[in-house]
């Protein structure tokens, strides 16, 4: 009997045609699977799920996935599934790491440019007619080259944004779980620091690149943005509810910090109206993986995973298991 796949939404068609080498496979609509009622409606007799960040595969879900054998996230994190419920139900979870850090570190750069330089402001002022020649005074902004880059979540992508940090000349402070390796301190002349309010205190830049765990939910916080100085700025890839929104947007109202480049929200798609009226904040929805070279890899690296558990292989074949 064919297994039958679910990929929740459209993504790059060399994904979906190998899948359909070996599967009967359906593709949602998009979006249609951000509601948890309609995946617990669908997925009975599915085999296989390719999720996306956005899906609430919740408990409910995986018990009516009576079928189900196989979810592979279309993504690095997978804080929308229920691990316990799904190692309860002998369900393999797999994500796509790796695949995605350089596309996501180049992006962290861009929104940190945009934002320092103020790329975003001064293109609405010439678009509206108002360029009358060049100004002294015109969107002066903060240059790079000097200033101190914090990270909070020296992983991959953590690592890879403070590679291109130091191409522009940046001194490098973080804030991870573990502390990084002697090499890679040296490599990248790093300095660890013990606590978040620290690396508040002493970054330009605080750049996010952790996880959202129950630890790093709102680790930003009014308490710590009024630890930050005046002039800096804070750019977040990682995921929207590791800063408190209100007391962010807050913060950029009063001035009490420079900008803000954010490309992850608490509440996807919605994004706190306070954040929309914000001065200096550059706000892009949710796409710093999004190259197609990218975007091929994350669903390459899901299909292979309910590929391989499908076809009965061991945990050790299939490196992007989720250890449950």
């Amino acid at each position: 009997m064919s297994k039958h796949i679910l990929i929740t939404e459209p993504i790059v068609e060399e994904v979906i045609e190998k899948l359909r080498e070996q599967y009967e496979v359906t593709v949602g609509e998009r979006g249609r699977y951000n509601d948890e009622k309609n995946l617990v409606q669908d997925i009975p007799g599915y085999h296989g799920l390719l999720s996306m960040l956005s899906n609430p595969v919740t408990g409910k879900v995986i018990k009516a996935g009576t079928d189900l054998q196989v979810i592979a996230n279309h993504a690095v994190g997978y804080n929308n599934i229920d691990l316990e419920a799904a190692n309860r139900s002998g369900i393999q979870v797999a994500n796509t790491p790796d695949v995605l850090t350089e596309s996501t570190a180049d992006f962290a750069m861009a929104l940190l440019l945009a934002t320092a330089r103020k790329l975003c402001e001064a293109q609405e002022y010439l678009r509206d007619g108002r360029f009358e020649g060049w100004e002294p005074l015109g969107f002066l902004g903060r240059e790079l080259s000097g200033s101190t880059m914090g990270i909070l979540g020296m992983g991959r992508i953590g690592t890879a944004v403070a590679r291109r940090a130091r191409g522009f000349n940046m001194d490098i402070l973080y804030k991870n779980r573990s502390r990084a390796s002697r090499e890679t301190e040296q490599e990248l002349g790093a300095r660890y620091v013990d606590s978040v309010v620290k690396l508040a205190r002493s970054s330009d830049v605080l750049s996010l690149n952790c996880p959202l765990t129950d630890e790093t939910h709102h680790i930003i916080d009014a308490e710590i943005l009024q630890q930050m100085k005046p002039t800096s700025l804070i750019i977040n890839t990682a995921r929207g509810a590791v800063i408190d929104e209100a007391a962010l947007a807050a913060a950029l109202h009063e001035e009490e910090i420079a900008g803000a480049g954010l490309d992850v929200f608490e509440e996807e798609p919605e994004v706190h109206p306070d954040l929309l009226t914000a001065p200096n904040c550059v706000i892009t929805p949710h796409i710093a993986s999004a190259t197609h070279q990218t975007r091929t890899d994350i669903g390459m690296l899901a299909a292979d995973a309910i590929i391989g558990v499908l076809e009965g292989k061991t945990a050790n074949e299939i490196p992007n298991l989720l250890a449950l």
